[in-house]
């Protein structure tokens, strides 16, 4: 049996590696990505039962009778959207305007990504409005019954529930109208976006079972070009989303160990 990555495409051989993929420890993680066990998905073929999911950086995951098999002419699934609403925070918005932008660039299209740089940036400021008013009206006696540790674990909570909620509704919604528009530029978008989600949900999963003993002794790198996470004593020599080489990565500094 095979076992396939659904972030990087790599393929753990159980044959190969001689263990089952069920024995591997939950601490196992991606050799070539660093995704979560979970992230792992068995390889699926044309008859449904084994299409080998391959990371080719294109406008869709690929799958049996796309255009990633050689036939220009096909096209990919569309998802169902939710039809579900829910509001996005300020720095929600920032962060997704901030991707569109690194998107754009990718695909050259400069006067667009100087726009979603500027909305990127309008929305982070109204991110810190809201963050400081918030910590304004704090009640001080309420901040110092609640421990820190409750705090942390709160906010990855809901950072998990949100990165679930991207994954869930919005890629799927934003990829049906790409689709439905013809516009392969934010389909890429939306398979960026999807795989760099995921791996910054594994990551949060991993931090949330491991505590702050999976970030001891290493270091944290953001690709430039997608926004790909990856924690580990240097970058991957290729970035497994968007495939740029490991100089486009930047390390993260000034972290406040806990």
């Amino acid at each position: 049996m095979r076992y396939v990555c659904s972030i990087c495409g790599y393929v753990y051989d159980e044959e190969k590696e001689g263990t089952p993929f069920r024995d591997l420890p939950e601490t196992w993680t991606c050799p070539l990505c660093g995704a979560a066990k979970s992230m792992f998905e068995p390889e699926r073929g044309a008859d449904g039962d084994a299409a080998t999911t391959t990371n080719t950086g294109d406008g869709a995951p690929p799958s049996a009778g796309t255009p990633s098999d050689g036939n220009p002419e096909a096209t990919y699934p569309v998802p169902q959207a939710s039809g579900e609403l829910r509001e996005l925070s300020p720095g929600v918005i920032s962060a997704i305007c901030s991707n569109l932008a690194r998107g754009c660039e990718k695909q050259y299209h400069e006067e667009e990504a100087a726009l979603y740089r500027e909305l990127a940036d309008y929305w982070g400021a109204q991110a810190k409005k809201a963050n400081a008013s918030t910590e304004g009206s704090a009640d001080g006696s309420a901040a110092e019954s609640s421990p820190t540790e409750s705090t942390g674990a709160d906010a990855l909570a809901n950072l998990a529930e949100l990165l679930a909620g991207d994954l869930a509704q919005a890629y799927p919604a934003l990829r049906a109208a790409a689709t439905e528009a013809g516009d392969r530029g934010t389909l890429r978008i939306c398979t960026w976006g999807e795989k760099v989600t995921s791996a910054l949900a594994s990551l949060v999963e991993r931090y949330r079972r491991e505590g702050p003993a999976m970030l001891a002794g290493t270091r944290i790198w953001v690709c430039s070009v997608c926004g790909f996470t990856f924690v580990g004593e240097r970058p991957p020599e290729l970035c497994p989303v968007c495939k740029v080489p490991s100089w486009k990565f930047d390390e993260i500094t000034g972290r406040v160990d806990a």
